[in-house]
């Protein structure tokens, strides 16, 4: 008497099966590890850190089958519904979410929701996930035992988990090559291509709640202090923008463009300031209080734009003037920058401002 397909199926997952509380605990990890590593991704241009986040993202894809094959009856029955069971249904639904919107983007789709692309979407459903996930332990909170782990087949499975994550990770960017989607053109960092030149080459964005209105060049000036011997003003019209620089501009919000920009170069601000020996950082100021700071001898290196192409930046790319940071994400790259503060240290608050700053 032979099985049916479908009952071979389950019979194969059963015996690969972890014991529950394994995969319990391996999902909350790895949702964990996905949020710390997504929100790294911001900040951090270190490829291993995006492969890591991907493959453990598909990895998340088994263990999420395991769980929902475990507990659907309670899903699908309304006489097995708890208090619990609408949480677990937001996070059922947050985690495929995010897995639905970070595969389709993988593979080119580039669809927006209102101002948001399906990158931001999928951040969006992963931020939410993790509360989630974290509430609904305290519903259930078991910890593993320790002959949970003493079995080769968890040991088997997870390996296989992760092979499989790896390898299918391997073929969706052979297949995007292969078929030549909008996906092969992506970065490391997931972001696709925006072609052109000038301001109308690449998307106007802002980091959470900048948008200040436009800005008079006639009465915008430049300001250039703290560890120098010699504070600095400069009105737009002395400034001049001789230095020039090709560099690539990758926004978090999953997209990138290479330009050329134009305008002063920070060393020549700081050899002009006569910047003091115990100075270690250089911090950018926007009219808007949103700031960033870089390490003294990289911002150096930074270029202070009026220009993008052949063209004064408009107000949406930050005019009067951008930092432009090669290897530096996009919201690194500070809008309408009014003010150049040298410093003997780090400025930890700008995390906080980044958050904060445009709001009234």
């Amino acid at each position: 008497m032979g099985y049916r397909p479908m009952a071979l199926v389950r019979r194969g997952l059963s015996a690969l099966e972890p014991p529950p509380r394994v995969v319990d605990w391996s999902i909350f990890g790895i949702v964990t590890f996905e949020a710390v590593s997504g929100i790294a991704s911001f900040t951090l241009t270190t490829p291993p850190v995006f492969w890591a986040h991907r493959i453990a993202g598909l990895t998340l894809v088994g263990l999420l089958g395991f769980k929902l094959a475990r507990v659907r009856y309670r899903l699908t029955q309304r006489e097995q519904w708890r208090a619990s069971t609408l949480l677990s249904i937001l996070a059922v639904v947050a985690a495929v979410g995010a897995l639905a919107t970070g595969i389709a983007w993988a593979f080119g789709l580039d669809v927006r929701l209102s101002y948001w692309t399906l990158l931001s979407v999928h951040v969006g459903f992963g931020l939410v996930l993790v509360p989630l996930m974290m509430w609904h332990l305290t519903t259930r909170f078991r910890l593993p035992s320790r002959r949970d782990f003493d079995r080769r087949r968890t040991t088997l499975t997870y390996t296989a988990l992760l092979l499989g994550g790896a390898v299918t990770y391997w073929g969706q960017e052979r297949t995007n090559r292969i078929l030549d989607t909008h996906g092969a053109d992506r970065r490391f960092t997931g972001s696709q291509p925006r072609r052109g030149n000038g301001n109308e080459g690449f998307p106007v964005t802002s980091w959470v709640a900048d948008d200040p209105d436009p800005i008079d060049r006639s009465d915008w000036t430049l300001t250039v202090r703290g560890d120098v011997e010699t504070p600095l003003e400069y009105a737009y019209a002395t400034l001049g923008y001789g230095s020039e620089e090709e560099a690539l501009l990758d926004c978090t919000s999953g997209w990138y463009t290479v330009q050329r920009w134009r305008g002063i170069r920070v060393g020549d601000l700081l050899d002009a300031a006569e910047v003091r020996d115990e100075a270690r950082f250089v911090r950018f100021v926007s009219v808007t209080g949103y700031r960033w700071s870089l390490p003294i001898e990289e911002a150096r290196q930074a270029l202070l734009a009026t220009h993008v192409g052949d063209e004064p930046l408009s107000h949406g790319h930050g005019a009067p003037m951008r930092l432009v940071a090669p290897g530096r994400r996009g919201f690194q790259w500070v809008k309408w920058i009014d003010r150049v503060d040298v410093r003997r240290r780090d400025d930890p608050a700008q995390w906080v401002v980044t958050l904060l700053s445009g709001f009234d």
